[in-house]
């Protein structure tokens, strides 16, 4: 996607300095619908003034809104509270991160995706296992195929992370790379339901002949195979970036 000339207007509109603000949800993830939200990201920094005093500043923006006909929905964290997220097993914020579709970004962005690769433990499966576990839930409640393209991305997503320790969240690269990867999914299909759901952002799942079928068949191999990485993958127990984010945080404080 194009990101729009006014998204770092919104961003600024927020009133604290931006360290980086990207482009996340479903336009992240290759799936977006003509209807869908622009779900913006980032780090904000409160002035010392608001940290060290008895009257704090907001650790978590929120607005939402519509701009040029396009819902917005816009979070924007503290960086004390960011960093503390990348060291949990917090996916969300990794993305985040390191979402190729920048919108406002600075030295201090850059230094965040440097020390990224510190905060990766075998331990992010459990976001992945978990998120994909809540989308399928609500893909059998609603059968729309917007919670079974989650489902799909997010285990792919996971297993790659476990494999390589790159984050990757375009759902169509994912099921190419996965299809060709001879481990007894053929996730061909995919493209399909892409150009679908790219109709309505609650599109019904489409009633080709034993698709559901293949799917419920295919989530239950990538939950293994993301299981699987998860027992086999060389990343750390625990993040090794914890003095290396402190030291950028105490920087970026004192200015």
């Amino acid at each position: 996607m194009t990101v729009p000339v006014w998204a770092s207007d919104v961003v600024a509109s927020l009133g604290y300095p931006a360290v980086f603000a990207t482009v996340s949800g479903a336009h992240l993830y290759g799936f977006a619908s003509v209807d869908s939200d622009l779900d913006l990201r980032g780090v904000h920094l409160l002035p010392l003034a608001e940290l060290v005093g008895l009257r704090t500043g907001p650790e978590t923006l929120q607005a939402d809104g519509v701009r040029d006909g396009v819902e917005l929905d816009v979070v924007t964290h503290e960086l004390g509270k960011f960093c503390r997220l990348l060291l949990s097993r917090n996916g969300y914020v990794l993305e985040q991160l390191l979402s190729p579709l920048v919108v406002t970004s600075s030295p201090l962005h850059e230094q965040l995706v440097a020390a990224a690769p510190g905060c990766l433990t075998r331990h992010h499966a459990h976001h992945y296992l978990g998120f994909a576990r809540t989308q399928w839930a609500l893909f059998e409640k609603v059968g729309e195929l917007k919670p079974a393209l989650y489902t799909l991305r997010v285990l792919l997503t996971g297993r790659h992370l476990m494999r390589t320790g790159e984050v990757v969240c375009d759902l169509g690269r994912l099921a190419h790379a996965e299809s060709v990867a001879a481990d007894g999914v053929d996730l061909a299909y995919v493209p399909e339901l892409i150009a679908a759901k790219s109709a309505g952002e609650h599109w019904p799942m489409p009633s080709s002949t034993g698709l559901r079928s293949r799917l419920h068949g295919d989530v239950a191999r990538l939950t293994a195979l993301l299981e699987q990485a998860r027992d086999e993958s060389v990343l750390p127990e625990r993040p090794t970036a914890a003095a290396q984010l402190h030291d950028l945080v105490v920087r970026a404080r004192l200015g």
